[in-house]
């Protein structure tokens, strides 16, 4: 048994040692064990778009801004592009012609806010961060999340952009929902490669700041001509974001309905404690869905990215075509190929 004089002796050495950490590392306690830290910052993304989200971010962290600023300032950036489909303004509506948006962010220090079936809001990421900070709840949904972001000075707008509500009354002449692997491609173009700038889906952000502090963000419009009232990962703490700042991040991308059985973040947060590298982590979520429902894998699209304290970054999904950015001081635009199971 540790001796108080002990205890007090080793408590002050490690918080020597996290004082006098050398540029690019610190020490943090864990339990019995210490863990490097990376200690320059980094910002990754999903989808080839995260290039551009991953340099507004960039912006707040090389000037030594705070992981959380950085991720609601990068995926701003997708939230108000009319040409991106899947997230914010522009989006796809649901079968009812209503874009209705999800979002949710975390920080280092474990609070998070999320909106789910917003509608009208551009940016309903920041209405997260407020729902965080403001209220003692961690999720708004429909109507009372709409209260919420005019009563904090939020302006109400029409976000079904012309291109949309065209692509929506089309899509009523046949009127048959099912979701596509991929299908943002080919709202464009059948011959457009998956992952390529064209590609557009959920984005789900994760920093690291000069602090070594993490937080994650992850925004979308969901499921093109969803139902009315249909909620997928993206706002789910655990499902479609999940930050530990001891460990690391995890974030997704795809049919949300099977992250959330299997709380697809919160596990590969969990793998990567256990001693999982990142797309280690990130496979088996994915292996898990395959083994649970192979012939629903067989027919949708599901990815997951990480990353750890360590900076160390991965992913995978079930199918070809999932990208992800990023951006650290080595280079801004980085564009990597995640690998699949099939």
């Amino acid at each position: 048994m540790i001796s108080r004089r002990k205890f007090l002796a080793a408590t002050s050495l490690t918080g020597a040692s996290i004082v006098a950490g050398n540029k690019s590392f610190s020490k943090v306690l864990e339990g019995n064990s210490s863990t490097p830290v990376l200690n320059s910052p980094i910002v990754i993304s999903t989808w080839d778009f995260g290039i551009a989200a991953n340099a507004a971010a960039w912006e707040v962290l090389k000037n030594k801004g705070r992981a959380l600023d950085a991720v609601e300032k990068g995926v701003h950036v997708p939230e108000a592009d009319e040409s991106n489909q899947s997230v914010g303004y522009g989006g796809l509506p649901d079968r009812d012609g209503r874009v209705t948006l999800d979002a949710c962010i975390m920080d280092e220090l474990g609070n998070c806010g999320s909106v789910a079936a917003l509608e009208h809001i551009l940016h309903p990421i920041s209405v997260a961060r407020l729902v965080m900070e403001k209220t003692p709840h961690v999720m708004l949904v429909g109507a009372g999340a709409l209260q919420f972001a005019l009563e904090q000075g939020f302006k109400k707008e029409n976000l079904l952009t012309p291109a949309s509500e065209k692509a929506w009354k089309e899509w009523l002449k046949n009127a048959k929902y099912q979701p596509e692997i991929n299908i943002e491609n080919r709202l464009f173009s059948p011959t457009k490669l998956p992952g390529n700038q064209y590609n557009h889906d959920t984005i789900g952000m994760l920093a690291i700041d000069a602090a070594g502090n993490m937080s994650g963000a992850c925004t979308t419009s969901g499921m093109a001509y969803k139902m009315h009232g249909r909620v997928g990962d993206s706002p789910i703490i655990g499902a479609g974001l999940y930050v530990d700042n001891e460990v690391g991040g995890a974030t997704s991308t795809g049919v949300g309905e099977e992250v959330i059985r299997n709380v697809g973040s919160f596990l590969v947060v969990e793998l990567m404690r256990q001693g999982y590298p990142p797309e280690e982590a990130c496979k088996e979520a994915v292996m898990r869905i395959i083994r649970k429902k192979p012939n629903t894998a067989k027919e949708i699209q599901v990815g997951f990215l990480a990353l750890n304290k360590k900076g160390e970054y991965g992913a995978y999904a079930i199918q070809q075509g999932f990208s992800y950015a990023v951006c650290n001081e080595k280079d801004q635009k980085l564009l990597v190929k995640a690998n699949s199971y099939s």
